[in-house]
């Protein structure tokens, strides 16, 4: 608060929680996954700040960070179970970054819907930790004082995040050569075109459906060139002839949404790397993808 400063005190603090929502916003989805969690933490982060004392606050922004951030971990540790009795593989829930193209980052860093996915596998403090540094840049100090834990240890939370990453995803390739390989990949996959499929694909490719128990979303994640090309072969004919394809964006990435009967049915995204396309990722769980396609409009 600034001295002097004789505004009234709910509209003062109503201004500084707006100010400071985008970025609260960001830190959630990065934590959680989920775009609609997400909204909820930072609604409850609303509700408690103005049950907070305002006049013991001097940085109101690092003060709603910490409280956002550690809603964000307290839930995501109660969501772990539940995923874990997920029907099917379970990804992120999409969001179109054309609408916010920051989602309150200064960097557009742990945003790519398949880091988000890789994100899983960290605990819930690894996560936030890796998300406070590489997306809005905080120091290993500040770090620490949001999740309660030395600097050191900051630190080691943050390297042991980004050698898992590492180990686990190769160089992403940019958004023109991303688009690119999708192209080519969407037109060989509607055609049923197994010897462009397979140029495409890694070797060790892995095609997850999400589609929350829903019918037609293989519940198992396929794996490997031959198993995933062939899959896709088998797959097109009953899949592509009633559809319909748009390009959108999705986590600041080149996606494609399939429509159907007069629905979306599916947002193909993926993750891709110089050697080809290292994972797809099937976004087909009605609840995920409703909110997705409310956000691009007409």
């Amino acid at each position: 608060m600034q001295a002097g400063d004789h505004a009234d005190p709910l509209d003062r603090a109503t201004k500084e929680f707006v100010a400071a929502r985008p970025q609260l916003f960001g830190i959630a989805y990065r934590v959680i996954g989920s775009a609609v969690e997400a909204e909820d933490i930072v609604q409850e982060a609303w509700v408690r700040w103005q049950g907070t004392d305002h006049t013991g606050v001097h940085e109101p922004a690092a003060f709603l960070a910490t409280v956002t951030t550690r809603l964000a971990i307290n839930f995501t540790q109660s969501a772990r179970m539940r995923r874990e009795s997920y029907v099917g593989p379970w990804l992120p829930e999409p969001v179109n970054t054309n609408a916010d193209p920051q989602l309150g980052a200064e960097r557009a860093e742990a945003l790519d819907l398949a880091v988000l996915f890789l994100l899983e596998k960290l605990n819930p403090v690894e996560r936030a930790a890796y998300v406070l540094r590489e997306a809005f840049d905080y120091t290993y100090r500040r770090i620490a004082d949001i999740v309660e834990t030395s600097e050191a240890n900051a630190r080691q939370l943050v390297s042991r995040a980004r050698k898992r990453l590492a180990a686990e995803r190769r160089e992403p390739v940019d958004s023109a050569e991303h688009r690119r390989f999708l192209e080519v990949f969407l037109a060989a996959a509607q055609q049923g075109d197994l010897s462009v499929l397979e140029e495409v694909l890694t070797e060790d490719v892995v095609s997850y459906a999400d589609g929350g128990g829903m019918r037609g979303a293989s519940k198992i994640p396929v794996s490997g060139l031959p198993h995933v090309s062939r899959y896709l072969v088998a797959f097109a004919p009953r899949f592509w002839p009633q559809a319909r394809v748009r390009w959108v964006e999705a986590n600041g990435r080149p996606a494609v949404l399939v429509s159907a009967s007069g629905g979306a049915v599916a947002l193909l995204c993926a993750d891709v790397s110089a050697r080809g396309i290292e994972r797809l990722l099937w976004v087909m769980n009605p609840a995920k993808l409703a909110p997705y396609v409310a956000s691009l409009g007409g």
